[in-house]
């Protein structure tokens, strides 16, 4: 099997990670509406860390947006080289997902990331340093709000309440994608408006509460760690 390895040049500390973001992010696009919802194709990734070993699995799985059927799935492990340091995680993942994502045959279209995009604290989480890399629309749909507040928001399916920084400014929304249930935390990563991300979050959760695209690159990531240490 082969193992992903950073790339040369790849931060690998604390101050370089930083000015990376803060050169990154002038690079986002947030006013371009990205692909209709329920078109063409959407590719979820996730990874799985075995941090003993320190290792990380990342997976990519490609899906009809019209029907939610798996198209193509694909996997890759790697070293991790960066320490953990929250808001800095995409450092430690992103060169193993590049190499799933890079890996497909299909796609990958819309790409769908367990974690953030404009809902960070320096407004460049995963969805948005990943979409920057690929030039690919992205959103960020992640299972808790991170560092910020939103109010009340009605018990329904597609109600929701805006994520806000101590600025006021509204980086993501709390969407509640199935009735009674806990939201999830949906913000624009590159190239996808706010508004065109929470209508794509919704579509692709029809049962559950997170996107079928989180749950099956969820499934297929932990797979793949689990093969590739022999857990």
């Amino acid at each position: 099997m082969k193992i992903v390895e950073a790339p040369s040049g790849w931060p690998v500390n604390e101050d370089e990670a930083l000015a990376v973001q803060d050169e990154l992010r002038t690079r986002v696009v947030l006013d371009e509406p990205g692909p209709p919802v329920g078109t063409g194709l959407v590719t979820g990734v996730d990874v799985a860390y075995d941090d003993e070993r320190d290792v990380v699995a990342a997976a990519a799985v490609v899906l009809d947006a019209a029907t939610l059927t798996v198209v193509e799935e694909a996997t890759a492990v790697g070293r991790i080289t960066f320490p953990y340091v929250p808001g800095l995680l995409a450092f430690r993942e992103i060169p193993t997902v590049l190499a799933a994502l890079e890996s497909l045959t299909a796609g990958p279209g819309l790409v769908v990331c367990d974690g953030y995009g404009r809902a960070h604290p320096r407004r460049f989480g995963l969805a948005s340093h990943l979409g920057v890399l690929t030039g690919l629309p992205s959103i960020g749909v992640a299972k808790n709000p991170f560092v910020f507040t939103y109010g009340e928001l009605g018990s329904g399916r597609g109600d929701f309440a805006p994520l806000l920084a101590d600025d006021g400014e509204e980086v993501g929304r709390a969407l509640r994608t199935q009735r009674g249930v806990k939201p999830v935390f949906v913000s624009a990563g590159h190239r996808v408006t706010l508004d065109a991300a929470c209508a794509h979050t919704l579509r692709l959760a029809p049962e559950f509460r997170v996107p079928e695209t989180t749950r099956r690159a969820d499934a297929l990531c932990r797979r793949a760690l689990s093969e590739a240490t022999g857990g």
